[in-house]
């Protein structure tokens, strides 16, 4: 009897969901993930420019986010901006849980007009972050645009993976850093997506992540 791909995923796949609260003396952070979603987000963190930005993560990654935050925004963005990005990496990895029958590697490359940004990653264990982007305006709107590479710094330490980000064309701020979003959530889409031919084993040679 052949048994087909969605039959084997429905046996080893259950649904990667996870819950986080980070409370510090600056921000307070609640995150929901849904990394079998369909890319429904509700994110809400006082920074909008950085809620759009989780809108593309969730709509092009098909991942179902709900993010609240509260934080020192009488000061400046950026602590609220690197909690979102830590508790967000620790979802993702509580969500990946052992990591077994993932892809594990993801590759996109992401036009927008005249920007266009490659990112490729891998859920390795290893956090690594390789960082191609020059910007170059220092804000969009009231957001710093110093805080794209927080952002991602805070994502890769928690969520243990390598992370390349490459800008091949751009000039518009905006454009530049919403590709590199775009072209993020299509590449963690894909890594995290289940392999069939995996079977529910670990993607590393040495059987463990």
């Amino acid at each position: 009897m052949q048994i087909s791909d969605r039959q084997i995923l429905s046996n080893i796949q259950s649904p990667r969901i996870a819950s986080l609260r980070r409370t510090t003396g600056e921000t307070d952070v609640q995150v929901t993930i849904n990394l079998d979603g369909t890319g429904v987000c509700n994110a809400a963190t006082g920074v909008p420019f950085l809620d759009h930005m989780l809108h593309q993560i969730a709509s092009h990654g098909l991942i179902d986010l709900d993010i609240q935050a509260t934080g020192d925004l009488h000061i400046d963005d950026h602590h609220t901006n690197e909690d979102v990005g830590i508790t967000l990496g620790q979802a993702i990895s509580k969500a990946l849980g052992d990591r077994k029958g993932i892809v594990r590697f993801g590759h996109f490359l992401a036009p927008l007009d005249e920007a266009l940004i490659q990112v490729a990653l891998d859920f390795s264990g290893r956090p690594h972050l390789s960082y191609g982007l020059e910007i170059p305006t220092q804000r969009v709107g009231t957001y710093d645009t110093q805080l794209v590479r927080e952002f991602f710094v805070a994502i890769v330490n928690n969520s243990q993976m390598t992370l390349h980000i490459r800008q091949l064309d751009g000039i518009n701020s905006h454009h530049i850093i919403e590709a590199t979003f775009k072209a993020f959530a299509r590449a963690t889409r894909v890594a995290v997506e289940i392999d069939p031919r995996r079977a529910g084993m670990i993607p590393s040679s040495k059987g463990v992540l």
